[in-house]
């Protein structure tokens, strides 16, 4: 892992943004989250009470895992960010939850109508075991308090999960004994995966990479190219291979992934004649699984960049393998 790396942290304002029924105004001044459910001891606790518990900081690479609508549409939005929050196994701990307790809802602020559903709240849920043992309720990112945008006051953060579970603008925690059948839930964020029938629910990442160096339909000098980019999955990725044209896949250089959740960097050096040339990347996990060919949300990715026989006007050779 090279951490010290300048694009081994996604700037904030480039860290891609969704939502579903639009950004909620919240006041902190007013805010507050709620423990519920199945627990002994209920919590409130206004902003000022969670800033002071206990801080645990995070690095973890973060994927959107695209429209729940068009579940095997690549699209390759990915940042690696770092998190600051308490821990909800604190809070959990805190709540005591009863012996048949087994699920987690997170619920949000936000609000309105989406897909024909009127005033619908975004809600999401995860296993008890899951809750406790991932997730960090973060109230800054990359140094700063939340951005209205991406969460502000309050969020969940699921790492190794899609984006889809690291629930924006939290108010309300509630500890069950079944999963809720909400629009969110049992209806949408949905999917079978290779090999199965049933649907489960979307969570755990997929394994992916993504090139950033050189940049689609770039204009390069002939030469020495290091073509780049960063590899992710559930678990750590243990190599990455790149093709150019028909070639046969090259093993490329990759980094650690440490102790943190976070994407690897990988590299690979090669010498570009001019004409226009096809760049694919796959990545392997420790798990044994291989980014697929085309028709997988996480299938394997191909740019196109053309090499000229010197230098385009008002360029350089280099390249930057840095965030998208």
């Amino acid at each position: 892992m090279r951490a010290a790396d300048p694009d081994f942290v996604t700037p904030t304002g480039e860290v891609f943004t969704r939502t579903h029924v639009g950004v909620p105004q919240v006041d902190a001044a007013t805010w507050s989250l709620t423990v519920e459910g199945l627990v002994a001891h209920p919590l409130r606790l206004d902003l000022e009470s969670l800033h002071a518990l206990p801080a645990t900081r995070l690095t973890a690479f973060h994927e959107c895992f695209g429209s729940p609508f068009a579940p095997d549409v690549p699209v390759r939005a990915v940042a690696n960010v770092r998190w600051l929050g308490v821990p909800l196994a604190r809070l959990l701990d805190d709540a005591a939850p009863h012996a048949d307790a087994a699920h987690i809802w997170f619920e949000g602020v936000d609000h309105g109508t989406f897909h024909g559903t009127p005033d619908v709240r975004y809600l999401k849920d995860l296993p008890l075991e899951t809750a406790y043992r991932d997730v960090l309720l973060a109230y800054a990112m990359n140094g700063a308090p939340l951005e209205p945008v991406h969460g502000f006051p309050v969020r969940a953060v699921v790492p190794r999960m899609f984006g889809t579970n690291s629930v924006k603008w939290l108010r309300r925690i509630v500890v069950s004994d079944t999963r809720p059948d909400h629009l969110f839930t049992t209806q949408l964020y949905n999917r079978r995966q290779p090999g199965s029938e049933r649907l489960q629910p979307v969570r755990e990442v997929d394994v992916n990479s993504v090139l950033v160096a050189p940049r689609e339909e770039g204009e390069l000098a002939a030469g020495v190219l290091e073509m780049g980019g960063w590899a992710w999955s559930v678990t750590e990725v243990v190599a990455v291979e790149i093709a150019v044209n028909e070639g046969p896949w090259e093993a490329a250089r990759l980094d650690e992934r440490g102790p943190e959740p976070t994407w690897q960097r990988f590299t690979l050096s090669r010498r570009f004649e001019p004409g226009r040339h096809r760049i694919r990347c796959r990545a392997h996990d420790r798990a044994g699984r291989v980014q697929p060919g085309p028709g997988s949300r996480n299938s394997v990715q191909e740019i196109v960049v053309q090499v000229r026989d010197r230098a385009p006007r008002g360029s350089s050779a280099r390249t930057d393998a840095g965030p998208r």
